[in-house]
């Protein structure tokens, strides 16, 4: 019989959630039973990926943004007691999976309480270190009281320079359980005919995704661009609609982000982790609106900018007229993603 593993990534936003598609295809295709655990939207994302697997519903962490920017932090530091709570019944829920699942693996995107001491546990994260500004000594050492108690720490990236996290997901001193696995994409390159000159893609929590989609839909009214936008909203039914020159859809799956991002010319993104490694795969020129106040997202884009790679701007400060910068940088190398999964699922086949 199959070993069946769990795959859980953190509802926060869509990027947890697709990056994970990639490692539960290279499960399947490895002869391992995958079992997908989330919440909200990352949940239903997967149910629709994978819809021949076991989904189960984890306690939700029930994060919330700040509708100001200047009060992230405030507002997520306070929700901590909350975090710690909902971490405490995920290890209590995680018991009972393996005990009914006979679950032999879990594999955790950034879902701190998906862990045992029972069966090899993988933690997956890109924020080695956790910015928060003049706090991100406790952020971070927050983080690692649990990263360190995973068997593994797998990084996707690459471990030395050139490499797309930068500071987020290197230390000075790296634990012995980091492994850096190379950028996971769910996305392939592909030769495609021109259809768009931007495709626009938003994910992330609210209220901010909501936010940019109006400044963003009133901005687009003085443009002439052929326009995808997709709006990162995931609901029962795909939604398609046509408004002068752009087609907007509520969600895709992975097989039509795929063809969108190879059909279009620029893109016009918020600057999270797993979008950065979607662009590196497929080498795309792109421009940058970072969620205010979220310091990965903010120092990414700066990283970005500072290595003429992408422009970037706060969002309040966006006017469709700053696209054309995009002219102006390089766009991403193309990152080829090249994980050595059977080298990696090795630990599960050690018990």
């Amino acid at each position: 019989m199959s070993k069946k593993i769990l795959v859980a990534p953190l509802n926060w936003g869509l990027g947890h959630a697709t990056r994970c598609i990639p490692i539960i295809k290279a499960l399947e295709k490895n002869s391992f039973e995958p079992i997908i655990a989330s919440d909200g939207v990352a949940l239903e994302l997967l149910k629709k990926e994978f819809p021949h697997l076991i989904s189960i519903m984890l306690p939700s962490y029930n994060v919330t943004y700040a509708e100001k920017g200047s009060n992230f932090k405030i507002k997520l530091i306070s929700q901590i007691p909350d975090i710690i709570k909902a971490i405490k019944q995920e290890k209590k829920v995680t018991k009972k999976l393996i005990d009914k699942y006979q679950i032999e693996g879990i594999i955790s995107d950034n879902r701190l309480g998906v862990f045992s001491k029972d069966v090899p546990s993988v933690f997956i994260t890109h924020q080695l270190n956790v910015l928060t500004g003049n706090t991100t000594w406790f952020t971070t050492k927050l983080h690692h009281h649990f990263v360190k108690k995973f068997t593994e720490c797998w990084v996707p990236d690459k471990e030395k320079s050139p490499n797309l996290s930068g500071d987020l997901g290197h230390l000075e001193e790296p634990f012995k359980n980091i492994k850096y696995i190379g950028p996971l994409s769910r996305l392939y390159k592909k030769t495609s005919p021109k259809k768009y000159d931007l495709m626009i893609i938003l994910s992330g929590p609210e209220p901010q995704r909501t936010l940019l989609e109006e400044k963003l839909i009133t901005e687009l009214k003085g443009s002439k661009e052929k326009t995808l936008f997709i709006k990162g909203t995931i609901e029962k039914e795909q939604k398609v609609t046509e408004e002068n020159n752009i087609t907007y859809y509520n969600f895709m799956n992975s097989e039509q982000v795929e063809i969108a991002f190879n059909q279009s010319d620029k893109i016009l993104s918020r600057s999270g982790y797993t979008t950065v490694m979607d662009l590196a795969q497929l080498g795309k020129k792109a421009f940058f609106i970072p969620t205010p106040g979220q310091y990965e997202q903010e120092y990414l884009a700066k990283k970005f900018k500072k290595e003429g790679i992408a422009p970037c701007c706060k969002q309040e400060d966006f006017e469709i007229s700053k696209l054309n910068k995009i002219d102006l940088y390089r766009g991403f190398s193309n990152y080829t993603t090249d994980v050595s999964w059977k080298k990696l699922f090795c630990l599960f086949q050690s018990k």
